[in-house]
Order: structure tokens, then C-alpha cells, then sequence
């Protein structure tokens, strides 16, 4: 665990970052309110994967397949085949499909190890994306499809908010953040949770004493795909728009590294992570156009100086303080 989540200051500090984002779209500026919106469904990606990498050991480059599907299910269902466009009823068809494929795709690729693993779900990731690609039924093109609009929220007349609109959608997905990050928390605490960082720590141990390895990895498998899915279909909206780049694994490479500028195994490092990720893409991007050279170079050097993460910046900050106390 973070020194954020142990520190006796943790309650204030998440209260104000709560607080801080419940008040951004005040402000009155719908490009900005936009942006916090992606990095807040980024950090759902970074926090999913992080239930793999950081949490249960298991390096994968191919968890974008889940993120595009998730979109995909969206846009099949309310522009493809104008079946729905109902939110209550788009994004758990979304979340179950992700969850459904990644279950069935974690059955194959779990019987490996290593860079065996990380090689077969880049492989697997490839496939979909290819499908997405190429199968005309599935919206097949390299431009992706533009979506009808917004899901539609209306269940009788009770429903007050309606997702067209900006600070609307924003609200949702921070609500659904912190939503994430509670269940994170729980689930982590749980047995189910201290059967996967043991297994990270050591799986062969954790296989000798009798627990059901292959059982607790399929299960973080199946729970990282269908909140990957939540991310892809929250992306879709935002964008109006999926494309088979969704899938690819540039995306899997860039939720990587969000944890890896956040800190891996750290709760809250994925949701820094994702913001530091983001804002040095928007940031640099604005300047120059040879953004992606210095936004490496940006990365070469927060790692070097901060191994750790970001979020080891609290753990000296905290370390500091306990000692000055003592």
C-alpha cells in the first residue's frame, strides 16, 4: 500500500481531490472540463490494469483489446444496428461482453508464464484488433464509426440528467471513478485481494500451501478486462467516435505507462499516473510538434529520479515527516 492510503492524513487528501474535481467544471471551460474527463476514464484503464500488473504480477500487452471492445459494444448496439442507445442498458452489455471475452481469452492464456504471457496476449489483442479492422458486420475500417450520440438516459421521467451534456458526463464518470477506486479498495483488503499480491510475491509458495492459483489469476484477469471494457465504453462517448486504435497496443503501452509514472502496485498510482500522462501529452503537444521526443525524455527522467513512481513522492514526504515527529 501507498503512504497515501497509509498515511493519517489519507482521508483529508482524497476528500480534497474529490473536491477539487467536483468543482473544476465551475469554472465555466468545456475543453478543459473535456480533458479532466479523458484522463478520469484513463485512470479506470490505469487503475484496471494495475490489477494485473502491479497487484497480481501479470504483464500483459494486450489489455487495450478489452478498452476498444468495450467501446465497440457501444457503437454496435446504438449506431451499427440501432438496437439501444439506453445507458442502463449499453454500458453493462458492455461491461459483460469484456468481461465474458476476457474470461474465455484468460482460460488460454494463463497456461503461461512470462514473457510467454506477455507474447500471447499481445498475440490475442492482435486478433481483435484485426477483427475490428477488418470484419465489415463488426464496423470494419481503419476510420473506426462516428457514433448516432450520447447513450439516452430516459427509464420513465425520473431520470434527471442527460449525458449530452458536458459537466453532465463529467459528473458521471467521476462518480463512476471513485466508484472504481472504492471497489478497489474492498477488494483489496479482501482474501481475494491478499491471494493476489501474494501471488505476485510469490506464486509457487502461494501454489504450495493450496491455494487455487490459476482460479484467483483468472478471476483478476476477468475483473481487469470488464473495468477495461467500463473505460472503453466512457472513451466512446466522449469522443462520439471508436476506431480499431483503440485496441492496438499503443494503448496497452500507454496504460503502462501511467503505471509506470504513477507507481505500479499503488492504488492511487494509476489515477496519478494517467494525469501526469495526459497532461504532459496536452502540454507538450501545444508547444512544439516534436511532443512525442520530449515527452520521452520526460518519462526517461521522471523514472530515473522517481523509481518508485510519482506517488513515491508521498512516501519521502511522509518518511521525512515521521522522522522530524520522532
Amino acid at each position: 500500500m501507498s503512504s497515501l492510503v497509509t498515511s493519517p492524513w489519507r482521508a483529508v487528501i482524497i476528500a480534497a481531490f474529490f473536491v477539487l474535481l467536483a468543482g473544476f467544471p465551475q469554472l465555466g471551460q468545456d475543453f478543459y472540463t473535456e480533458l479532466v474527463t479523458r484522463v478520469m476514464i484513463m485512470s479506470i484503464f490505469a487503475l484496471s490494469l494495475d490489477l494485473l500488473v502491479g497487484y497480481t504480477g501479470l504483464i500483459s500487452f494486450g489489455h487495450a483489446a478489452w478498452f476498444g471492445m468495450g467501446g465497440y459494444v457501444f457503437a454496435l448496439l446504438g449506431t451499427k444496428y440501432q438496437i439501444t442507445s439506453n445507458l442502463w442498458l449499453t454500458l453493462p452489455a458492455a461491461v459483460a461482453v469484456t468481461a465474458f471475452f476476457s474470461f474465455v481469452v484468460g482460460l488460454f492464456v494463463l497456461r503461461t508464464r512470462g514473457m510467454f504471457f506477455i507474447m500471447v496476449t499481445l498475440a490475442f489483442a492482435q486478433i481483435f484488433y484485426f477483427f475490428f479492422h477488418d470484419v465489415k458486420a463488426l464496423g470494419g475500417s481503419s476510420d473506426g464509426m462516428n457514433l448516432r450520440g450520447k447513450p439516452t438516459t430516459h427509464i420513465g421521467e425520473w431520470i434527471p440528467f442527460e449525458l449530452g451534456d458536458t459537466n453532465t458526463f463529467y459528473y458521471f464518470v467521476l462518480v463512476l471513478l471513485a466508484g472504481v477506486l472504492l471497489f478497489m479498495t474492498l477488494l483489496l483488503r479482501s482474501p481475494l485481494g491478499r491471494a493476489l499480491q501474494g501471488i505476485s510475491q510469490n506464486e509457487h509458495r502461494m501454489e504450495a500451501i493450496g491455494f487455487p492459483v490459476s482460479r484467483y489469476k483468472l478471476a483478476a484477469f476477468t475483473l481487469a478486462g470488464s473495468f477495461a471494457g467500463l473505460a472503453g465504453y466512457l472513451f466512446a462517448v466522449l469522443n462520439s467516435s471508436v476506431n480499431p486504435e483503440m485496441l492496438s497496443w499503443h494503448q496497452s503501452a500507454d496504460g503502462l505507462l501511467m503505471l509506470i509514472l504513477g507507481g505500479m502496485g499503488k492504488l492511487w498510482g494509476g489515477v496519478i499516473g494517467a494525469f501526469t500522462f495526459v497532461l504532459l501529452q496536452e502540454g507538450l503537444s501545444s508547444f512544439t510538434k516534436q511532443w512525442h521526443l520530449w515527452l520521452g525524455i520526460a518519462i526517461v527522467v521522471l523514472v530515473l529520479f522517481l523509481p518508485g513512481g510519482m506517488i513515491s513522492t508521498f512516501e519521502r514526504i511522509t518518511g521525512i515527516w515521521k522522522r522530524r515527529s520522532a
